[in-house]
């Protein structure tokens, strides 16, 4: 009896166990029947890849319609709205193209490489949303997300090599120094130097790395700029909360101003003098003071030649603040706070800054009312970039910046030779 008790009680057991894997299983078939239902009807709702607004671009798209009519009939309107003259459009279009053409798929036709190109442009000459351009280029904002940093990535590798380098060779320094002697009256300059902030969204997790001394986010653009307003040097991407001095020590190009590789020009004398003098770049009182760093004078109280010099090396220094005005004027997306990770910032960084060049090479009168410049008694007319100026220069740092002995005496050399009859210039007695 307990034998067949016992085996009865097993076989409930076994029942039991058979009836839950028969509902394990009847659970298990209705979830799947269930969800290749809802992935049959999600492929019907799929059957159209495209929002039927979106399809009409052709139709009613700026690219196909209001850039067309533009060129034909108002081309100074097409150049605001494109920042650039059609045939410059039309060039960067030509060259672009294989960097960033797409191939057609069975579901859609690719984004033609011009409007591509438009797109990116008008986000760079507006700093518009994604979601804003979508409506007017009927263009997916995701789409658009993609795109704008292929673009920009295509034009800095396309065109950096050829418009944005320091010189290689002492004949392409001199021919920069020889730039800011006639124009700005100051001798052996090989470019000014600063930096500036470029706002942006404040990055994932990293606190306040890039939380700047204005209160806000950014990443740093240095530069050096020749007498023509065109960049020779960049770096970009350093957080926004390193002063405009350490982004410049940490980069190559001190570096290589340390090490003498930069093939500069050997010390010769200034214009009707006799003693030697390094070439050299300026900058403000960030930096430290160089044989190939020169810097005005800090003190409170300055004697008559310090003044003059201070304002021989300040017409040169300006520049630099000009080419940053006409970029940020050109490319107004440098006036708005960057929603863009870091990454995706600099590539837009970069790309406006070959367009600039290339735009100073091209059609170099182009925006010239944007500049500073001095009338006939030379006295300084603000350009039109500061009336709606909005970056913000670096930090100024004051300590941590030993000046050597050589620069020091070189520094004071060019004090006297610019307040000399071989140095001066006719009006800089009435411009301190």
């Amino acid at each position: 009896m307990d034998l067949m008790a016992g085996n009865l009680n097993i076989m409930r057991v076994m029942l039991h166990v058979n009836q839950a894997q028969a509902i394990h299983d009847a659970a298990l078939l209705l979830y799947l029947r269930r969800r290749r239902r809802r992935m049959q009807q999600r492929r019907r709702r799929r059957a159209n890849w495209l929002r039927p607004w979106l399809s009409r671009r052709q139709e009613y798209g700026w690219y196909d319609t209001l850039l067309v009519e533009l060129e034909m009939e108002d081309p100074p309107t097409f150049k605001n709205f494109m920042r650039m003259e059609p045939a410059m459009f039309h060039e960067l279009a030509g060259r672009l193209t294989p960097r960033i053409e797409k191939r057609d798929t069975n579901y859609r036709k690719c984004i033609p490489p011009g409007m591509r190109l438009a797109i990116t442009l008008r986000h760079l000459a507006t700093g518009d949303t994604y979601r804003s351009l979508s409506f007017g280029f009927r263009v997916a904002h995701n789409t658009i997300a993609q795109i704008v940093p292929d673009v920009c990535q295509a034009i800095a590798e396309e065109y950096t090599a050829e418009v944005c380098h320091l010189p290689t060779s002492e004949e392409e320094w001199r021919r920069v120094a020889h730039g800011f002697s006639t124009r700005w009256n100051f001798q052996h300059c090989l470019g000014a130097l600063d930096g500036k902030h470029v706002g942006v969204r404040c990055p994932i997790n990293a606190g306040s790395l890039y939380f700047n001394y204005k209160s806000y986010h950014s990443i740093v653009l240095m530069a050096i700029v020749d007498a023509d307003y065109k960049f020779l040097w960049v770096d970009i991407g350093a957080n926004g909360a390193a002063s405009d001095a350490q982004v410049f020590n940490s980069g190559v190009v001190r570096q290589f101003l340390e090490d003498e590789r930069l093939h500069l020009p050997p010390p010769d004398p200034l214009a009707a003098d006799d003693r030697v003098t390094p070439y050299f770049l300026v900058g403000d009182d960030a930096f430290a003071l160089k044989t190939w760093m020169m810097k005005p004078f800090s003190r409170r109280t300055m004697n008559y030649d310090e003044r003059i010099f201070n304002y021989r090396l300040s017409r040169a220094r300006r520049v630099v603040e000009n080419a940053f005005g006409i970029l940020a004027n050109r490319f107004a997306c440098l006036h708005r706070r960057l929603y863009q990770q870091p990454a995706i910032v600099e590539k837009m960084v970069m790309a406006c800054v070959c367009l600039h060049n290339l735009m100073r090479m091209r059609y170099p009168q182009m925006q010239n009312q944007d500049l500073d410049h001095e009338d006939e008694q030379h006295n300084l007319i603000p350009g039109a970039w500061r009336e709606g100026r909005i970056m913000l220069d670096i930090e100024r740092v004051r300590g941590g910046n030993r000046a050597t002995r050589a620069a020091i005496t070189q520094r004071l050399y060019l004090k006297h030779y610019y307040s000399s009859p071989a140095g001066s210039v006719p009006w800089q007695d009435r411009m301190i």
